[in-house]
């Protein structure tokens, strides 16, 4: 194989948002393909596609994949590489900025019945963590006090795009298979080199083995950008996942602690006696008490607040 020099391939750039399915899907003709698969329709005309895509995120990152209009319904389809819960939240301030657009011109006030496009949310998920072929996320998940009958709901199918799940689905749609075969890749040689180079290798070999060859010669140095980003995103979601994670089993502890501790202090114990029976440093019980002493009426939550600005 023939080796391109690396500093020509662009370095990552935080600010690049674009996706490279939403690159691919964002084509009425690959859109259309993957709409057929899914409905198990035969429309061949991707003129008769109106495109509704958010093209600037008003968030980080609050830019749906690809969003089409087609005979009056409202197709969204989403990309996702992490398993994320709030999807169904994302998708309603989606539909939300979509339906306002297409009906700013309408008088809502008025009496005469004002109609909108039926809308379907589908996830494609092939992140590291196993999913099932199919599932669904719900907005009524998210609900702090669900009462079983919500009066706004909102469902997302989720399908695995995964080596070896919905493969049905997959032969419909060749685009999609082929973006499946492209991100093995790109996982398989990321272990064995560096992530400029595993792109690189990628991009090389899925033209050559007539991969998504005809997006991959269009879009090479773009693809390349997009992936080196897109990959270093989803590293910093994990990153940030397992920082979480670390945080919440510091701030357990440190509650069970308190909690202990002022256990012993509402029966008299002072902070020599609670730290000898606890086993604990004395310092570490001494703090405890001071700050309970001087903010009496606070709660746990706060209490680990006010610690954590110490």
């Amino acid at each position: 194989m023939q080796k391109r020099n690396t500093e020509d391939i662009p370095a990552p750039v935080h600010a690049y948002k674009d996706r490279i399915f939403r690159m691919i899907f964002k084509e009425k003709k690959e859109f259309l393909e993957l709409y057929n698969a899914m409905n198990g329709t035969d429309y061949s005309n991707p003129e008769d596609l109106a495109v509704t895509t958010l093209e600037n995120a008003i968030y980080m990152n609050m830019k749906n994949d690809v969003s089409f209009l087609l005979h009056d319904r409202l197709t969204l389809y989403e990309h996702q590489s992490t398993d994320n819960p709030n999807m169904p939240l994302r998708n309603l301030f989606y539909v939300s900025e979509i339906y306002s657009g297409l009906t700013h011109e309408k008088n809502l006030y008025h009496s005469r019945t004002v109609l909108i496009p039926e809308p379907r949310f589908v996830e494609f998920y092939n992140g590291t963590k196993k999913l099932p072929e199919r599932s669904e996320r719900r907005l009524s998940d998210l609900y702090q006090r669900p009462t079983g009958h919500p009066a706004l709901e909102l469902k997302i199918l989720v399908l695995n795009i995964n080596p070896g799940c919905n493969t049905e689905l997959m032969e419909q749609c060749h685009a999609l298979k082929e973006y499946m075969l492209f991100v093995k890749k790109i996982r398989e040689y990321r272990k064995q080199m560096p992530l400029v180079q595993a792109m690189e290798q990628t991009v090389t070999e899925c033209i050559s083995e007539g991969i998504l060859a005809g997006f991959l010669k269009k879009n090479r140095a773009e693809v390349i950008k997009v992936g080196i980003y897109e990959y270093n995103e989803e590293l910093h979601i994990q990153q940030e996942r397992s920082d979480a994670k670390e945080e919440g089993r510091e701030e357990g502890i440190w509650l069970f602690s308190l909690r202990l501790i002022r256990k012993k202090m509402e029966k008299g114990l002072s902070p020599e006696q609670t730290a000898d029976i606890l086993e604990m440093n004395p310092e570490t019980v001494q703090n405890f008490y001071t700050l309970l002493e001087e903010n009496p009426g606070m709660d746990e939550s706060e209490l680990y607040e006010k610690h954590m600005d110490l």
